[in-house]
């Protein structure tokens, strides 16, 4: 059996060191020690962190690979699902980021590592240049949603992916109480075990 690797995902303004990547790492570590898992310091900027994912992939060709991707990291696991042919788990992704984060033009301060970034009109550009709007092979895909996501409207995922695997559970909220759950169905999706 090839190698594993599993590569996770943080949204926008978050950080390895968020709780779901957190309980990713620590659940792998203790039950799984032989899957890899890689959760980089995505940069803010859209075509930078595609270049880190990319290279991230790169360095793992004989690997079997998974992606777990959070909000904007679920649209960049969409990306990664489709360019790499992989299956991928998605929490309360973000599906029209290009849009949201014109809220967000100007300078902004990662609350996780305190570094300023200036988000420019180009970056919604290249956002947008990584949009994925037809999906090969949704059954590759797994959501999970909530709908008091308080950040997005649940909706519109529930749109984008109603050929994929979908898990909506009532109330919640962005983060996804109770992601626990599901770490050892992530792995089984992902095929892992």
């Amino acid at each position: 059996m090839a190698p594993m690797l599993l590569l996770y995902l943080h949204g926008f303004n978050s950080s390895p060191k968020s709780v779901k990547a957190q309980q990713m790492a620590d659940y792998l570590a203790c039950h799984y020690p032989e899957i890899t898992i890689e959760i980089p310091n995505i940069s803010p900027y859209p075509q930078q962190a595609w270049l880190q994912i990319a290279a991230i992939v790169a360095r793992y060709p004989e690997h079997q690979l998974g992606v777990v991707g959070s909000s904007l990291g679920g649209y960049y696991a969409t990306k990664v699902n489709q360019a790499f042919n992989c299956p991928a788990v998605i929490i309360n992704p973000a599906v029209k980021p290009y849009e949201l984060l014109v809220d967000f033009l100007g300078e902004n301060t990662n609350p996780y590592t305190q570094n300023t970034f200036i988000l420019g009109e180009e970056h919604i550009d290249e956002l947008r240049a990584l949009d994925c709007p037809a999906l090969v092979q949704p059954e590759t895909i797994w959501a999970l949603l909530q709908t008091d996501d308080e950040v997005l409207d649940y909706r519109q995922a529930t749109a984008k992916y109603n050929a994929a695997k979908l898990t909506i559970e009532q109330g919640g909220d962005h983060a996804f109480i109770g992601f626990e759950r599901y770490l050892s169905d992530i792995l089984t999706f992902l095929a892992f075990k």
